[in-house]
C-alpha cells in the first residue's frame, strides 16, 4: 500500500468501525438472537476474505513461516469477535458515541501498554509524558461524551 494512503485508510477504517457497530446493532435487533447475528456478521467477513484470497492467493507462506508463527497469532479474529458481539448487543443501549469512545479509549490504553512493554512481539515504544497525557485526555473526552 502506498504510504500516502495509509493514514486516510486507517481513518476510514475507524469511521467504518463505528458504522459497523451501529449496523450490527440493527442486525441483532432484527435477528433477535445475538449468536445468530454474530454468526451472520462473521460469515460475511469470512466470505469476503475467502473471495479476495481466491483472486489474490500469492504469496503463500512456506511451512517454515507457518511453523514459526506464535500459537496466539491465529486468535486475533476471535478477539475481534468480542468487539463485534459487544457492538451488536450494546450500541443501542449506550449509543454509538459512548460505545466507540470507550472502545477507542480502551484500545488506546492497551496500545500504549503493548508499545511500552513490546507485548505480542511489537517493537517497543516507551511510554512518555505526552502519550500518558493523550490517554488521560481520551478518558476525559469519553467521560464528557458519556455524561452528555
Amino acid at each position: 500500500m502506498n504510504a500516502t494512503w495509509m493514514i486516510p485508510f486507517i481513518i476510514l477504517g475507524g469511521a467504518l468501525q463505528t458504522c459497523g457497530a451501529a449496523m450490527n446493532s440493527q442486525l441483532y435487533k432484527h435477528m433477535l438472537n445475538p449468536w445468530l447475528a454474530s454468526a451472520i456478521s462473521a460469515a460475511l467477513v469470512a466470505i469476503f476474505f475467502v473471495a479476495i484470497f481466491v483472486v489474490r492467493s500469492k504469496p503463500l507462506p512456506s511451512v517454515q513461516d507457518a511453523m514459526s508463527m506464535p500459537w496466539w497469532a491465529v486468535v486475533g479474529g476471535l478477539v475481534g469477535a468480542v468487539q463485534v458481539y459487544a457492538g451488536l448487543t450494546l450500541v443501542h443501549k449506550v449509543g454509538a458515541g459512548t460505545f466507540m469512545g470507550l472502545t477507542v479509549t480502551a484500545a488506546l490504553i492497551m496500545s500504549l501498554l503493548i508499545d511500552h512493554f513490546g507485548w505480542l512481539r511489537v517493537d517497543p515504544h516507551p511510554i512518555s509524558l505526552g502519550r500518558v497525557l493523550g490517554g488521560v485526555l481520551m478518558v476525559g473526552g469519553v467521560t464528557l461524551i458519556t455524561a452528555f
